[in-house]
């Protein structure tokens, strides 16, 4: 289990390390891959498998021409950081075709550094649960941890079966 203050921490090495990626890859779109599993585990046999499956549909997309890739395990999450040299857009484009259409996308944050989803005219992301728009669910915390770590291991085991 982690602490607020530990995940805070997280996110603030993880924006520092891609700035430093960035400043060694100036001419490449920057990745970063990270598994979305709500409450204080963030890492288990279930983000794992997230996070492996997620590497193997980015390496599929962009393994021919990858400058560089780096995964890191931690406590606070998996996370993954590829540098890309294609136009930002077009990786853009293609990490969202990944989140919207991979069996596991919706529990997977694909970050293109610097470029949203909503400048290629795609819609937010929606909830696990309901379909709404996952931004107002959080806000409003319309479901427990528990009912989203219930239908995140019901995603895993579907996708396990079927692989």
């Amino acid at each position: 289990m982690i602490t607020l203050e530990q995940l805070l921490e997280s996110r603030d090495r993880r924006a520092a390390h891609q700035q430093e990626l960035l400043e060694t890859f100036p001419s490449c779109a920057l990745v970063c891959f990270t598994v979305q599993l709500p409450g204080a585990v963030k890492r288990n046999r279930t983000s794992l498998l997230i996070g492996g499956a997620g590497m193997a549909a980015l390496l599929d997309k962009f393994g021919s021409v990858l400058k560089h890739v780096q995964v890191k395990d931690l406590e606070t999450g998996y996370e993954a950081y590829l540098a890309v040299p294609l136009p930002p857009l077009v990786v853009k484009r293609l990490c969202c075709e990944i989140e919207d259409t991979h069996p596991l996308g919706r529990l997977m944050d694909i970050d293109v550094v610097g470029v949203d989803r909503s400048v290629l005219g795609l819609p937010p992301r929606r909830c696990l649960l309901c379909g709404e728009q996952v931004r107002y669910c959080m806000r409003a915390r319309s479901h427990t941890t528990a009912q989203l770590l219930e239908r995140i291991e019901e995603l895993v085991a579907a996708f396990s079966l079927a692989d």
